[in-house]
């Protein structure tokens, strides 16, 4: 009997001396994945748009091989580590498509899962605010506006998804984040428009005064 428990204690052993090399290696690789994806977004954010594809093809490929490693092994697919990954992938990917005015590319052209997915559409969302904002600052106001609506139409998509945490891995968070985000947005927007409008009236004011005064 002890014979045979040994037997199975060494088999437990070998998966899980197996098991902890896959966690390793997905551990790194996630590392370099997520620091991939955010030299991507900072690309994007420099209109650098070539490096930024680069690079997350860089991550992308990073990730499947991820995955590859990962799948076998359910608890360390779905671990924080390797689903945070995914979500800067899909982050990545739909930060580039919707600077550039671009289709969205869907989970499967990313290659990530649907929970995944949608909270990297989220943190998207939360970047495109810095868009946003750099058009405010130099007075692209049209540019602001563009960039407003998408984060409202993202938010009205988010909000109607109602699934427990377990399927959506915190969404309901990134979407309250959004939510946040697109309302701070809209009144900056909203105070560079009133401030646009009163220098145009300044500036017909000035106009008249110094008509008046050359009359």
């Amino acid at each position: 009997m002890v014979d045979n428990l040994e037997t199975v204690v060494e088999r437990i052993v070998a998966d899980w001396a197996s098991k902890n090399g896959i966690r390793d290696a997905s551990l790194e690789r996630s590392r370099q994945v997520i620091r991939s994806c955010a030299n991507s977004i900072r690309a994007t954010h420099r209109h650098e748009f070539d490096k930024a594809r680069e690079l997350l093809s860089e991550a992308r490929a990073g990730a499947a091989d991820m995955c590859v490693e990962a799948e076998p092994y359910a608890d360390i697919y779905y671990s924080g580590y390797v689903q945070d990954a995914l979500k800067e992938v899909a982050e990545a990917a739909i930060s580039i498509a919707l600077v550039k005015g671009e289709p969205v590319p869907d989970p499967e052209e990313i290659g990530v899962p649907y929970a995944a997915y949608l909270n990297g559409l989220g943190e998207a969302i939360g970047e495109m605010r810095r868009f946003a904002l750099d058009a405010i600052r130099r007075d692209d106001v049209a540019e602001a506006e563009r960039i407003l609506e998408i984060m409202d139409e993202a938010y009205g998509l988010l909000v109607t998804i109602d699934f427990p945490d377990t399927l959506t891995r915190g969404l309901r968070r990134t979407t309250d984040m959004v939510r946040g985000v697109t309302e701070r947005t809209r009144g900056d927007l909203t105070t560079a428009v009133q401030q646009e409008k009163l220098q145009e009236a300044l500036r017909h004011f000035e106009a008249r005064l110094q008509q008046q005064l050359g009359a």
